[in-house]
């Protein structure tokens, strides 16, 4: 594909950000002139975040250093208004599996009525991440395995450092 067009927002709490988050940044980005990264501020459907918004922030943006197309914002607002701010055409998520749709396809929905002009758009997750979730790799860290080929080497790290005495 030789012609990238537009901006678009790829929304997510990156609770941690793990190498499939990548997958779909790194695809969206070959495709896009712009991709803005948008970390939630205060994800809705989570208690609490093992890490602040500012350390997702770090985290991608560390990740992400190589891309010079993609950008990382931290948000709390609607995310089609979100969009707007940034003059974004699309919203680009990642689907593993089935599982994924029914709350995607509702979130589009809801975003379609709030603007029509901004359409949603899915990269299907490669098939060696489509197993992979934050809550997994947490999980995984908080017992003490070895998330090291699952999330880049520093969110590795922060993960050992912030559930190591768990």
């Amino acid at each position: 594909m030789s012609e990238r067009n537009g901006t678009v927002v790829c929304p997510g709490s990156y609770d941690p950000v793990t190498n499939g988050h990548l997958d779909i940044i790194t695809r969206t980005a070959r495709v896009f002139e712009r991709v803005v990264v948008g970390v939630v501020n205060n994800p809705i459907r989570k208690d609490k975040t093992l890490f602040t918004a500012e350390e997702r922030k770090g985290f991608i943006e560390t990740a992400t250093a190589e891309l010079p197309n993609v950008e990382v914002q931290i948000f709390a607002n609607l995310l089609v208004e979100f969009a707007r701010e940034n003059g974004a055409r699309a919203i680009v998520k990642g689907m593993r599996a089935i599982s994924d749709f029914e709350y995607e396809f509702e979130m589009a929905q809801l975003n379609r009525k709030l603007d029509p002009g901004i359409e949603s758009m899915y990269v299907i997750a490669s098939p060696h991440y489509s197993f992979l979730s934050s809550t997994g790799v947490k999980e995984m860290a908080t017992f003490g395995g070895d998330v090291g080929d699952l999330v880049p080497a520093p969110v590795a790290a922060a993960l050992a450092e912030r559930l190591g005495d768990r």
